[in-house]
């Protein structure tokens, strides 16, 4: 298989990684990965808090570093790599927005729940006059039909931006359901298509591909499987496959092993695998980040966390509602006194 468009890789693990590892990155261990991944000609490295400019706080979890200073690091050490930066409206603003590309940021990515596009029209629209290459990212892309994803994408469209992105940020999207919603847009829009995969459910290689079979030339891995939940797809090995099927990506494998292997497997504070965690937060459909409200709450409660969050992934809470989660367990423990037998909560 070949592909008249070269695929461009955007490297995650300094930005959803950030969830991995608590947030707490130094500037030492992002001049240290920025520039190897520099080397290895990975296009874009993306660089902010996990939930992306302004995130470092109570309710997201704290920094052990100003974002600004890991990414004026990551610009320091990247002459051929682009650095960039996610914002969420109502999380990051404008300002945070313009002292990134100041620093010296090339591309904005700008993150809202699938259904709403329209509250980042003025944030698309001064990353453009900024002069950043725009990214509209469509997340938990598994909460709407296709049909609403299309509208969405020709609303990120009509915006300015270069690229939409379908993103299954809860890693619950199966492989003919990222074909559906990649081969819509395609044939809805007139820019780039990319796809942002989680591997809650072992699927992160096979829809990342699916994508890319149905016209995805836009799309993000993580190192080392360095991301939220169980991580991303694996940019490593990513690159290898892409190589094996005669799809160009101008990344040098053999260095791009090399950093995995001696430097960001050092960072890791724990294996990237599919645990019961990950699993019930693919199977759940529910952000990666809920599941440490979630497990507070279960203790509090004395509930089973699981429980907890396949019941906020049928309720189809999304982020900014962590407040239902204490209500959730709150019923799920009244429920439990009062009844005889152990409740059973499926989808």
């Amino acid at each position: 298989m070949t592909f008249e468009k070269e695929i461009k890789i955007t490297e995650v693990a300094l930005r959803d990684g950030s969830h991995a590892v608590s947030h707490q990155y130094t500037v030492e261990q992002v001049t240290t990965i920025a520039k190897a991944l520099n080397e290895a000609r990975i296009p874009y490295i993306e660089v902010t808090h996990g939930d992306g400019l302004g995130g470092s706080s109570l309710q997201y979890g704290l920094s052990k570093t100003d974002e600004m200073k890991l990414i004026e690091a990551a610009v320091a050490v990247s002459d051929f790599s682009k650095i960039a930066v996610l914002l969420l409206p109502g999380i990051g603003t404008i300002e945070d927005l313009k002292q990134a590309a100041k620093i010296g940021a090339k591309m904005a990515r700008i993150a809202t729940h699938v259904t709403e596009a329209d509250i980042a029209k003025q944030h698309i629209e001064t990353a453009k006059d900024l002069g950043m290459e725009t990214v509209g990212f469509l997340m938990m892309s598994h909460m709407a039909p296709v049909e609403k994803i299309v509208e969405q994408a020709k609303l990120m469209e009509s915006y300015g931006v270069d690229t939409v992105y379908i993103v299954d940020s809860a890693g619950a999207l199966l492989p003919d359901q990222v074909r559906a919603r990649i081969k819509a847009i395609r044939q809805a829009i007139s820019i780039n298509v990319g796809f942002h995969a989680h591997n809650n459910l072992s699927l992160a290689m096979g829809n990342t591909l699916a994508a890319i079979e149905e016209g995805a030339t836009r799309i993000d891995g993580s190192i080392r499987c360095l991301g939220a939940g169980a991580g991303n797809t694996q940019t490593e090995v990513l690159v290898a496959v892409l190589d094996r099927m005669g799809i160009q990506t101008g990344i040098d494998l053999y260095k791009l092993m090399d950093v995995s292997e001696d430097v960001v497997s050092q960072i890791l504070q724990k294996p990237q695998i599919i645990n019961r965690d990950s699993l019930t937060l693919g199977y759940a459909g529910v952000y990666s980040s809920f599941l440490l409200h979630a497990k507070r709450a279960a203790e509090k409660f004395s509930v089973d966390s699981r429980d907890i969050l396949i019941e906020l992934g049928k309720r189809k809470i999304v982020g900014g509602q962590e407040d239902m989660i204490v209500d959730v367990a709150a019923e799920l423990s009244k429920k439990k006194s009062g009844s005889a037998c152990p409740s059973t909560y499926t989808t």
